[in-house]
């Protein structure tokens, strides 16, 4: 078992956005979890990642993490090249293996051809892209995805899907969150969330 979360809850005030929250992520597993824009489902994945407190309940986690959070957290004036390095030294990466994964990176989802353009001069389709190989970059044990593939045209919406297949048969437990979800056949599991409840 790569993840478990046991009675995981959250309010804000007096809006209890989530009530009881118990579900695990195995090895080798395709999990999906649903639910309306603000039904909460990042808050849930900011808590399974660590950057928001439960109010109750525990998280398990095993392994190295992935996170591509809906919006990318990226540096305007910096490359794409330099986002790699940068990512890089902060999962502790040597040079070697990140010029690797990188390049692999940049190959699978075809935006190469950026590698030296500053995120400020990218379309959110590519900016997107890049948000996504960090997550990606080192390699991760279990992979939590929040509305991964906005912006993405249809040909890179295929090469995620293709890369996300071979994770899992590599045996790293990914999380897909979104509120609109065409490939249930792609998973193994799918969950809603609604008034707080995972169902």
């Amino acid at each position: 078992m790569i993840f478990n979360s046991e009675h995981i809850a959250k309010s804000f005030g007096r809006n209890k956005v989530l009530k009881d929250i118990c579900f695990k992520l195995d090895a080798g597993t395709i999990t999906g979890i649903v639910g309306e824009n603000g039904s909460g489902k990042s808050v849930l994945l900011e808590i399974i990642v660590g950057v928001r407190s439960a109010d109750k309940g525990t998280v398990y986690k095993n392994g190295r993490i992935g996170y591509c959070p809906q919006r990318a957290i990226l540096f305007p004036h910096l490359t794409v090249q330099e986002h790699f390095i940068y990512f890089s030294v902060a999962y502790g990466i040597d040079k070697e293996q990140s010029k690797r994964q990188s390049e692999e990176l940049l190959h699978h989802f075809n935006y190469k051809k950026y590698e030296q353009e500053k995120i400020i001069n990218l379309s959110g389709g590519t900016q997107q892209k890049l948000n996504l190989s960090i997550a990606l970059l080192h390699k991760p044990d279990l992979l939590i995805l929040d509305e991964p593939y906005n912006g993405f045209d249809w040909d890179t919406y295929q090469r995620f899907w293709d890369y996300t297949n071979q994770l899992k048969k590599q045996g790293c437990a990914i999380l897909i969150v979104t509120h609109l979800l065409s490939e249930k056949k792609r998973l193994d599991r799918i969950y809603e969330l609604e008034n707080g409840i995972l169902v």
